[in-house]
């Protein structure tokens, strides 16, 4: 076994991962125009780890987040994703396993004529029958669980103003609190600080940080920056053309090392050396 396959292995101790993938590989279209997008990718999530995805632009991490959240289905190989089988589970299957998935996108997709609660309360309505029309046709649990959310990510004072009144950064962390009206097993995030300054991408890591820590929430986070990876992260797995070509634990790897995964952009894409090589399984 790896060092990463026993770092894991101590964390998952005898309990299943959060996530398994075997040679987990997707095509789009077919035929001499048919584009790989993941190549054979193999690897466990234990559950409260904090993982940073890496790679460069087309490697693939949005598309390995969408087939984690069942937004698409593996051409081949085998995934399950809190024990769903990617590829044989039916529509409702996979629509119950995103009411389980909390997902953090790059751009906030906020509604920004309403107010910041009612956009949190959002993040409820998997779990209510019916439309919403207003914050108070909200139940009032729903409501006061939103303005918990906001106090947790240092937005309380803000509940009733609109949304679009935030800057970049409040808007993010608005997206994180709705996020978390879910109550999800997983957390997913897709390049969330790509739009924002610097001191606002850190605020927006050390708050989903903090949400994993307290939660023991297990997080999968796609990023370009290297720093926030390394002092954020327990782990880093690094995409190239579809195909994982580091895994290793922060503590194992230094910045150097990781930015191969952005100079040597015609490498071909086998593991880095001095990276650990992917981790098949944690047993």
């Amino acid at each position: 076994m790896t060092a990463v396959g026993t770092a894991a292995g101590a964390r998952a101790g005898h309990a299943q991962p959060v996530i398994r993938l075997t040679g987990l590989t997707k095509r789009f279209g077919t035929g001499p125009d048919a584009r790989l997008a993941l190549d054979r990718v193999s690897f466990d999530v234990a559950g409260g780890e904090v993982v940073a995805l890496l790679g460069l632009s087309g490697s693939g991490k949005s598309t390995l987040l969408a087939q984690l959240n069942g937004l698409q289905r593996p051409t081949s190989g085998t995934g399950t994703v809190l024990g769903t089988d990617l590829a044989h589970a039916g529509d409702a299957g996979l629509r119950e396993l995103r009411r389980r998935i909390g997902f953090v996108f790059q751009q906030f997709h906020l509604v920004g004529r309403l107010t910041v609660l009612e956009n949190v309360c959002t993040g409820a309505l998997g779990s209510l029958r019916g439309p919403r029309l207003g914050l108070f046709s909200y139940p009032r649990a729903i409501r006061e669980r939103a303005l918990d959310g906001l106090e947790r990510v240092g937005l309380a004072e803000h509940a009733f103003q609109r949304a679009d009144t935030l800057s970049g950064g409040q808007q993010q962390r608005v997206a994180v609190a709705r996020s978390l009206m879910q109550r999800p097993e997983l957390l997913l995030a897709d390049e969330p600080v790509a739009s924002l300054d610097p001191e606002s991408a850190a605020q927006i890591m050390r708050l989903l940080r903090d949400v994993a820590d307290q939660g023991r929430l297990t997080v999968l986070c796609s990023l370009h920056q290297v720093d926030l990876a390394l002092s954020w992260a327990d782990r880093i797995i690094g995409l190239r053309r579809g195909r994982v070509v580091m895994d290793v634990t922060t503590r194992d790897i230094d910045r150097a090392a990781v930015m191969r995964l952005y100079t040597e952009v015609g490498a071909d894409p086998t593991p880095l050396s001095g990276a650990v090589a992917p981790t098949t399984g944690t047993g």
